[in-house]
């Protein structure tokens, strides 16, 4: 069977997982598995079982004899079951596929696509949220402006900036078990889901088929409900708006006027053909663009859920462009993740000339709140504001501005306002917020080891 265009037999990567050889692999595997479990509940004869899984092999398969015969029948399954029963002795290929419809087959092959997918975006998943624990560790105490509404607000450190994301990316994390056990689902139930033609062997056949695969026995076949899957591509979806978020920000942060951050660089990376002293972002904007197409996914899967009668007539098709693009697109803005969060440039000192380049207006919260107690807090936001905005009419600082203010002073020292003006004495919670969220990352179970368990090459 000749290789994909972009892949190799060998690769453990999403590309290949689902790629036609990867389909065809998973197709492989659901039908041995069949074979395996109908023999354990005494449909067929354990050698036939045993038989099969020796004589099948995807690199075996006529693919010029399955494509034109699909051209003829419409539906792949057909085609590729006969090529399984060709490559066995006559009695074994009798029983390839006893009892199963095509959907079964499809379904249950593209569970084991998405779970060995899966297993590779959980281990690139892990290694971005050890980048951004080491990132919380050494930025904890990093002051830095904090920003609302693209404006300079009050003190925050770097520390707290990245917890956030971590936090986020924890809960991603900690869904994924719960979604795993309603989207890994085994689908066995022939022609229109009952399991007619196995009389009342039918549910021992699905157990046992559950049980091979490692995946979920339904209670019900799933022939037409798909919010499983639904809420698998909503997670992956969300996973790239978090994605695309943090780049968002880092791209942000590396502009000219704030400069705060910067991708890792190597000498040309993120170089304009016409502006020889660009740096531009080069893996941001591909997170972005990434997160944008995974949201204009889910609703096309949130279609795929509204079917008739107890088979759909157009969702399936729907289904097998938009799961494995997801896949490939979470896949590749994680790859692109990760090198950019390890490799992450902070400029402490940039941050600190930032926070003084304001003026030091980021501090009028903490004057506030400093002269609350004494005249209650909005007669203080009353005369701060006042303060604040005369000294930003007359281009001056925060200090010379407040300083002016007699009544202000009638309150406040000199050195009372000075230290509510130095950004590291107004940063709140901040430390022990970023404290909480590295001990539940700790806490958390992570792979922290390669993918395996992946759909092998025979069975």
């Amino acid at each position: 069977m000749p290789n994909c265009t972009y892949c190799q037999p060998s690769s453990n990567s999403v590309a290949f997982m689902f790629c036609d050889r990867g389909r065809y692999q998973a197709w492989l595997a659901v039908e041995v598995a069949l074979a395996r479990a109908e023999a354990r509940a005494g449909i067929i004869p354990g050698p036939i079982a045993e038989s099969i899984a020796a004589a099948v092999d995807v690199d075996r398969l006529d693919l010029s004899a399955m494509s034109a015969e699909y051209e003829r029948v419409g539906f792949p399954i057909l085609p590729f079951v006969h090529q399984l029963q060709k490559q066995c002795d006559s009695e074994a290929a009798r029983f390839i596929h006893w009892g199963a419809t095509t959907q079964d087959i499809i379904d249950t092959g593209l569970v084991l696509q998405m779970r060995d997918g899966l297993k590779l975006i959980e281990a690139e998943l892990d290694e971005l949220i050890e980048s951004l624990i080491a990132l919380c560790r050494a930025h904890r105490d990093t002051v830095m402006v904090g920003r609302t509404f693209q404006q300079h607000a009050a003190p925050i450190t770097f520390g707290y900036k990245v917890a956030v994301w971590l936090g986020e990316l924890l809960r991603h994390r900690e869904r994924l078990p719960a979604i795993k056990k309603r989207a890994l689902v085994v689908q066995f139930g022939g022609a229109v889901g009952t399991l007619s033609t196995l009389g009342s062997d039918g549910l021992k056949v699905l157990k046992e088929l559950a049980k091979e695969l490692k995946l979920e026995e339904p209670l019900i076949s799933w022939h037409t409900a798909r919010d499983g899957w639904a809420e698998l591509i909503h997670w992956i979806a969300m996973m790239g708006a978090t994605l695309g978020k943090i780049a968002t920000e880092v791209a942000t942060l590396m502009s000219t006027e704030i400069d705060e951050l910067r991708e890792p660089y190597l000498p040309g990376k993120g170089g304009s053909s016409t502006m020889p002293q660009k740096r531009n972002p080069t893996a941001c904007p591909i997170i972005i663009a990434a997160a944008h197409r995974l949201r204009d996914l889910v609703p096309s899967q949130l279609t795929a859920m509204i079917q008739e009668h107890e088979r759909a007539v157009a969702t399936q098709p729907l289904e097998w462009m938009v799961i494995p693009e997801a896949f490939l697109v979470i896949s590749g803005a994680l790859k692109h993740a990760k090198p950019m969060l390890a490799g992450l440039t902070v400029n402490t000192d940039r941050m600190r000339k930032n926070i003084e380049a304001g003026g030091g207006f980021l501090m009028a919260e903490a004057v506030m709140m400093g002269l609350a107690p004494k005249i209650g807090r909005s007669e203080a936001h009353k005369l701060v504001a006042a303060a604040a905005n005369r000294a930003l009419d007359d281009g001056k600082t925060l200090r010379v501005g407040l300083l002016a203010d007699e009544m202000i002073m009638q309150q406040l020292t000199v050195e009372e306002v000075d230290r509510l003006l130095e950004p590291g004495s107004y940063l709140g919670c901040a430390g022990q917020m970023v404290d909480r969220v590295l001990a539940k990352a700790e806490r958390e179970p992570r792979m922290n080891t390669d993918a395996h368990g992946l759909v092998g090459e025979n069975h």
